[in-house]
Order: C-alpha cells, then sequence, then structure tokens
C-alpha cells in the first residue's frame, strides 16, 4: 500500500534536497543533489536556476506517478536575499542573482538619507546595510543598472514563492521571506516600507504559510504550500513541540541566537553588536543575533594543535576539568581580547599554557563567554523564556553545553538532536490543510545538560 507523503525541496546554497514525510512527519526518503553554478550576463557566478526548476518538475512528475508514495503535497524552503523577477507572462526574466555579487555605490547613494539616515533605516527595517544581502535593494540595483529589463518586469517574487509559483502559477509573498533583513518591511508600522511605492514598485500582499493551492502534476490532485524562508522554517519544529518559551541556537561556522519570544523594538546599539530581527510563521518578530563561533573554534583549535603538536581532532577526546574552568572563569580573555577584524583571528601566545588541554579549554570559556553577550541582546527586560536549545556541530561538545548551563543558571539547557528541521518545518505549515485529525508533535531529540558545580561567578 503506498504511503501518504507530503515532499519538502530544501534548496540551500550548496546542497539541493527532496525530502519525503509520512502522516507522523517521519523521514521517508531523502535525496541530495548538487548543481554547478552559472554565470549570470555580468560574468558573476549564480545557482543555475534552469537545473533546478527542471529537477523540481521531474520531481513532482516522478512523485506524482509513484506506486510507493501517494503523494499529497508539496512545499518549499530555500535560503533568503534572493529574487526572481518575471514578465506578464509569468515568465522568468532574469538570473537569480546572487546575492554575494557587489552593489555599486550608485545604486544607494543617497538613498539612506532620504529616510531619516542609514542607522535609522536599518533599525526601522530591521536590515543593516548589507548590500545585496538586502534583497530589496537588489530591485533599485535592476532599476539603475539593467532599465531596459526591469521595464518588463510585473511581478517580483521570493525564490520560495517562486519555486512554489511554478507548479501553481499562484502569485503570493510570505513574510519569513520579507521580513529577513530584506530592507523591504516597516516593523514599526508592520507593512511594506514606502520606499518602495516612491520608487514605483509594488509587492504582492503577504498571506500565511499555511496557505495551500491545488495542482495537478500527471494528473494527480496534490496541495502545493506557498514557500517558507529556511531561517523561519528551522523554527516551526521547536514553536510547536517546546512546552515552554525558548531561545533557539543553531550552531555552525556561525552560532545564531534566536528569541522568537522577544517582541521588544530592535534598538540602535542592537543592530550595531549585530543583531536584526525577522519574522517567523506566525508573523510575530524573531529577534536573532550572531557569532563566528565555528570559523574561530576553527582557526584556533589549529594553532593550538600545531603549537602542541597533537592532531587538532584531538580537541574531540578533552574531558571538562572543572579546575580550570573555575581558573579561567575569573581571567581576562586571551583568544576574544581583540576584535577579529574582517573575521581574521589575531595571533595567540600559546606559551601561556601548559598543554594542549589547558588551551583548549580557555579557547571554549573565552568563546563561550563571548557567545554568551549575543546570546544576552536577544533577552529582553520582561524574559519569558525558560529553555535554551542548542543544535548543531556545539550541541556534542560538552564542555561547550555544560558552560553555557553554568552561564545561564535560571534556564534549562538542552542539546537538541534534529536532523532536517528546515524541511521539517516546511512540512510542518501546511500538515493541517493536507491531513485531518490531530497533528502529530515533532521529536526535538532533547538531552538535558548539567551546569557545572564551580565557584566562579556566573556572567
Amino acid at each position: 500500500m503506498a504511503l501518504d507523503v507530503i515532499a519538502v525541496f530544501d534548496i540551500g546554497k550548496t546542497n539541493k534536497k527532496i525530502l519525503l514525510f509520512d502522516r507522523q512527519l517521519k523521514l521517508l526518503s531523502l535525496e541530495e543533489q548538487q548543481f554547478k553554478e552559472c554565470l549570470d550576463e555580468d560574468g558573476f557566478p549564480c545557482d543555475d536556476i534552469e537545473k533546478i526548476e527542471e529537477w523540481i518538475i521531474f520531481g513532482i512528475s516522478r512523485l506524482a506517478l509513484s506506486r510507493d508514495y501517494d503523494l499529497r503535497a508539496v512545499n518549499f524552503a530555500t535560503y533568503g536575499a534572493s529574487l526572481v523577477y518575471l514578465d506578464s507572462n509569468g515568465q522568468r526574466l532574469a538570473p537569480v542573482y546572487n546575492y554575494l555579487k557587489p552593489m555599486p555605490a550608485d545604486v544607494i547613494a543617497g538613498f539612506y538619507e532620504r529616510y531619516g539616515g542609514i542607522g535609522e533605516f536599518s533599525r526601522n527595517t530591521a536590515s543593516p546595510a548589507l548590500g545585496m544581502l538586502n534583497s530589496g535593494l537588489q530591485i533599485l540595483w535592476l532599476k539603475k543598472h539593467k532599465p531596459g529589463l526591469f521595464a518588463n518586469v510585473h511581478t517580483i517574487l521570493h525564490f520560495p514563492q517562486y519555486l512554489s509559483f511554478l507548479l501553481s502559477k499562484e502569485i503570493r509573498a510570505d513574510l519569513t521571506s520579507i521580513g529577513c533583513h530584506t530592507a523591504m518591511w516597516n516593523f514599526d508600522k508592520k507593512r511594506y516600507h514606502p520606499w518602495l511605492d516612491d520608487e514605483g514598485i509594488t509587492l504582492p500582499h503577504p498571506v500565511p504559510n499555511y496557505e495551500t493551492h491545488e495542482i495537478s502534476p500527471e494528473g494527480k490532485t496534490i496541495q502545493a504550500g506557498i514557500g517558507i524562508h529556511d531561517s523561519s522554517s528551522s523554527l516551526v519544529p521547536y514553536l510547536k513541540g517546546s512546552p515552554d518559551p525558548f531561545i533557539l541556537v543553531s550552531s555552525g561556522t556561525w552560532c545564531i541566537f534566536m528569541n522568537p519570544f522577544n517582541q521588544e523594538p530592535l534598538t540602535l546599539d542592537q543592530l550595531k553588536q549585530d543583531a536584526l530581527c525577522y519574522l517567523g510563521v506566525n508573523q510575530n518578530q524573531v529577534k536573532s543575533t550572531r557569532f563566528f563561533m565555528g570559523h574561530f573554534h576553527e582557526v584556533y583549535t589549529g594553532q593550538i594543535a600545531s603549537f602542541f603538536k597533537q592532531e587538532t581532532a584531538n580537541y574531540k577526546r578533552v574531558k571538562p576539568d572543572e579546575r580550570l574552568l573555575d581558573k579561567f572563569l575569573e581571567q581576562p580573555p586571551v583568544f576574544t581580547r581583540e576584535p577579529c577584524e574582517a573575521n581574521q583571528c589575531p595571533p595567540v601566545d600559546l606559551s601561556l599554557f601548559a598543554d594542549f588541554e589547558e588551551a583548549y579549554h580557555k579557547l571554549i570559556v573565552d568563546l563561550s563567554l563571548a557567545g554568551m553577550k549575543s546570546l544576552k541582546l536577544v533577552i529582553p527586560q520582561q524574559d519569558i523564556t525558560k529553555r535554551v536549545y542548542v543544535t548543531g556541530g556545539f550541541a556534542r561538545n560538552e564542555i561547550f553545553m555544560r558552560l553555557m548551563a553554568t552561564l545561564l543558571p535560571g534556564k534549562t539547557v538542552y542539546a537538541s538532536k534534529m536532523d532536517n528541521a528546515t524541511a521539517l518545518g516546511a512540512a510542518m505549515v501546511i500538515w493541517n490543510k493536507v491531513f485531518k485529525g490531530n497533528e502529530p508533535g515533532a521529536e526535538l531529540g532533547l538531552r538535558k545538560i548539567e551546569a557545572f558545580k564551580i565557584n566562579s561567578r556566573t556572567q
């Protein structure tokens, strides 16, 4: 008997995946694909959207005809800061331009000054000035640098909604894409920023992420979601599965601290410290900040290993020494003493340490304390969060995790092992439109972390 499934296309910058979830939201299948980048008309690398389109259409047709699976719905989760331009016939006009493409200075010359200055505009739109990473400003770039192409633009969609449009031909916008450092959304007024009207730019009215449309691939009627931004999608399993308000720490090269329960307006001071807000599936803001912790850990662990003539991977075998932690928590930082310019790590005098283990303990203490400063930027004065969930690589680092529990005495810290949270979130937001009955909860894979019993004051 064929199994009912929801298919999710999870589109990252490197890996593109098709995942199938059953009625109980259990993962049944995962296929992964990589596509070689192509060049846009300016010679800058970008995703090969034609190949991606073909892969999606073929994948849906194959699933619709499958005898093993009864395809009931499809949804899309993609990276952000990417737009697709359509003509009046719904045909794509241009590549999906890379958000790493340089932003010419003339595009934004005088722009911020017209809207209160760069600080106020960035605060109001929760969008640090990041060039093409502010996807709304990509429209200005297209208007000024490719006026012939722009003259034929009829519809502008974010990447997730374009992939949904490929199948449904429905024009939609969603807040999770609009509200993620796009410079499009006025967080004070909760609507599109007036600069878009001033420039004659009209965007679709946003609708909830649970909206679906009927499509008929290979004659089979299924539901198609409107798509969702990957950062917001990865929060969904926790929003649905956590019994208490929480902060989510997604750890990797970047350590991202997200609080969906902080509704305090973003301040200019927070913005200057690399904090921002984006919009979640419940249409409330998610205050977020980041720290380049994984990168610093990689660089300094390599230096420590080289200095003490050990293998870098030996850090995985270092066991917590509470005596060292107690001492190092009281000492000034060594590894984070100086700011890292352009993400370059300044050299450290490793002769200060007796051995590999001692140096590694100090590294984790310094990174943990620096991470705490970032985390506390997302904690409001009236804090209701009771839990901290840590996912990714650092969730497996015992010293780091137990330090988190030690430095956050009012909260319970958990390591969360959940694979494919982004795709799962995309399936969960449309589950109720597809199946009847009680929605199954997500298995968060939680492991409670115990604090160290040390004497040092917590930060």
